[in-house]
């Protein structure tokens, strides 16, 4: 249940379901499904299934992605900046690429087309993570800190152009309130004053974080900025040094409980309510700008901007790649970046009003994902062959 192919497995196994349910005939049932609403109005959370799948369930995996990622920056592959700069400017020369790709090949169009720039630019980490588990078993480790690291500053940016370039009304307030819960959190995780260790021993971990911890979603929520937010953050503000009288620091045991959750429950829910587009509708799919302007962006923009970005970096500072990969390596993450998916799909829904052109969107990410997955797949697939070989001759050597 924490094995990553076998999350990986059910992710895609649950969006595929989603997909085929979603254009059969019992479609009704499967919108009706993810359209149907509970929780507390007077909190404003009387939301939709789906809604709750992509805010609520997701961010648990985004928690635990932020909590890995502290685990490398304080112990692990990240703790050199030279190699930590490297996938952080790699996520932003895929953003900026593709979202230049999809203006340029919407240059001429007279009407809303180009308002979708943002659509290519995010990277969904949960589907790329699991065709990283299915496919690169044999991977080194190291690649799948650079693409975690990447997608997770990848998904960063994109919240912040929604928020910036998407979002009508922003709540500074619950911002404010969002924040001070992060300071709070912080201070309780890693306080070492008398106030501090009092409210530890007084009140059980699970109920003081956990309590936290919705407040603090609540709080994001209301704010307008994506929820995922805060789930990255507090798992980047865990502690991950055990203290005396601890066997592991709570980064470690959180995600040892957390964990299995993630990988079983929150992501393969999350695809079932967030993958079923109903391509139904979409004629001009194949002359329309919107259409090509994704899938260029997504295909194409991705592995340039991802790998000519670290490319550079590696060449003209001081920043450089881990020794026991390769180039091929990048290159197989970048075009492993073209898997859009949600916060993709997302995006189009706050881009396009026409719905001609909100069906090309989605059809054209669902296209340009799938087509980055399958490349994405036989090279990095090649590359986990290549190092199980390599594992294999070394053994041989040994004895």
């Amino acid at each position: 249940m924490r094995s990553d192919v076998a999350g990986g497995a059910l992710l895609i196994g649950a969006a595929v379901l989603a997909l085929v349910w979603a254009n059969s005939p019992w479609a009704d049932a499967y919108e009706s499904l993810r359209s149907a609403t509970f929780g507390p109005s007077k909190l404003h959370l009387h939301l939709s299934v789906e809604t709750w799948a992509a805010d609520g369930l997701l961010a648990v995996f985004f928690f635990i992605v932020g909590n890995e990622l502290k685990q490398e920056f304080v112990h692990g592959e990240l703790r050199d900046p030279r190699r930590a700069l490297l996938p952080i400017v790699a996520a932003l020369g895929g953003v900026v690429v593709p979202a230049g790709i999809f203006l340029v090949v919407n240059a001429t169009a007279a009407g809303e087309e180009a308002s979708g720039w943002g659509v290519p630019m995010a990277t969904d980490i949960a589907f790329a993570v699991a065709v990283l588990a299915v496919v690169g078993r044999h991977l080194p480790v190291a690649l799948r800190t650079f693409l975690l690291t990447l997608a997770t500053v990848d998904d960063l940016c994109a919240v912040l152009v929604i928020a910036v370039a998407y979002t009508s009304h922003l709540s500074l307030p619950a911002l404010g309130y969002a924040a001070t819960g992060l300071l709070v959190f912080w201070w309780l995780q890693n306080g070492d004053d008398g106030a501090a260790v009092a409210v530890r021993r007084v009140v059980p971990g699970w109920l003081l974080f956990g309590v936290l911890a919705v407040g603090i979603w609540t709080a994001m929520h209301a704010s307008g900025v994506h929820t995922t937010i805060a789930g990255v953050a507090m798992g980047m503000l865990m502690r991950t040094t055990p203290r005396a009288g601890q066997a592991v620091s709570p980064s470690h045991h959180v995600e040892h409980v957390l964990r299995p959750f993630s990988q079983v429950v929150a992501l393969p829910v999350f695809a079932l309510m967030a993958a079923g587009v109903a391509l139904g509708g979409a004629d001009g799919f194949w002359t329309s700008t919107i259409t090509w302007g994704v899938v260029a962006g997504l295909v194409v923009g991705k592995i340039v901007g991802i790998f000519g970005a670290s490319w550079l970096t590696a060449r003209f500072t001081s920043a450089h790649l881990n020794p026991g990969l390769a180039w091929i390596d990048i290159a197989g993450v970048g075009v492993l970046g073209g898997v859009g998916f949600t916060v993709s799909l997302l995006i189009a829904e706050l881009s396009y009003t026409d719905p001609a052109h909100l069906t090309d969107a989605k059809a054209a990410v669902l296209l340009a994902s799938t087509t980055a997955a399958i490349l994405a797949a036989l090279v990095l697939g090649q590359r986990s062959r290549h190092y199980k070989a390599m594992a294999v001759r070394r053994r041989e050597d040994a004895e």
